[in-house]
């Protein structure tokens, strides 16, 4: 792929993450892809990431990922995105308790044939969970 191509793949994604479509969202992802997250752990195959997607969004319905780089070097794409999110559904156990929480992360894809092939999802998972009430405790400044 192009850097043009791969720039419009991404705009075509956060456009598609705005409208929380679970099945357009894993559409973009290979059939046989690999994603590792902290919260799903590894997941495999396109119908996995889909109902992750719709279990994301029982949880944190207006989940905000935001672009704030995009780093490309042939097939491999880094995403260093700003999420924003309120927890209004149940998470590890805990139910929906209305508070918002706010995070910096980055994903790490391999790309093959215009689809994520692989992602690695980065992001201060413990200062999510402090956020939502699932954890205790003080963040650090």
């Amino acid at each position: 792929m192009t850097r043009d191509e791969v720039v419009q793949l991404f705009g075509g994604w956060q456009a598609v993450w705005a409208k929380r479509d679970p099945v357009a969202l894993a559409s973009i992802y290979a059939s046989d892809c690999t994603v590792t997250s902290p919260i799903f752990g590894e997941i495999k195959g396109r119908s996995a990431v889909e109902q992750s997607n719709r279990r994301l969004f029982a949880a944190f319905p207006d989940w905000a990922l935001t672009s704030e780089d995009l780093i490309i070097d042939g097939d491999k794409v880094v995403e260093v995105t700003k999420i924003s999110l309120t927890h209004v559904g149940e998470f590890m156990g805990l139910p929906g308790t209305g508070r918002k929480a706010q995070i910096h992360g980055a994903r790490i894809m391999r790309l093959e044939n215009n689809l994520i092939k692989e992602e690695l999802r980065v992001y201060d998972f413990t200062l999510l969970l402090m956020q939502v009430g699932v954890l205790r405790g003080k963040p650090g400044h």
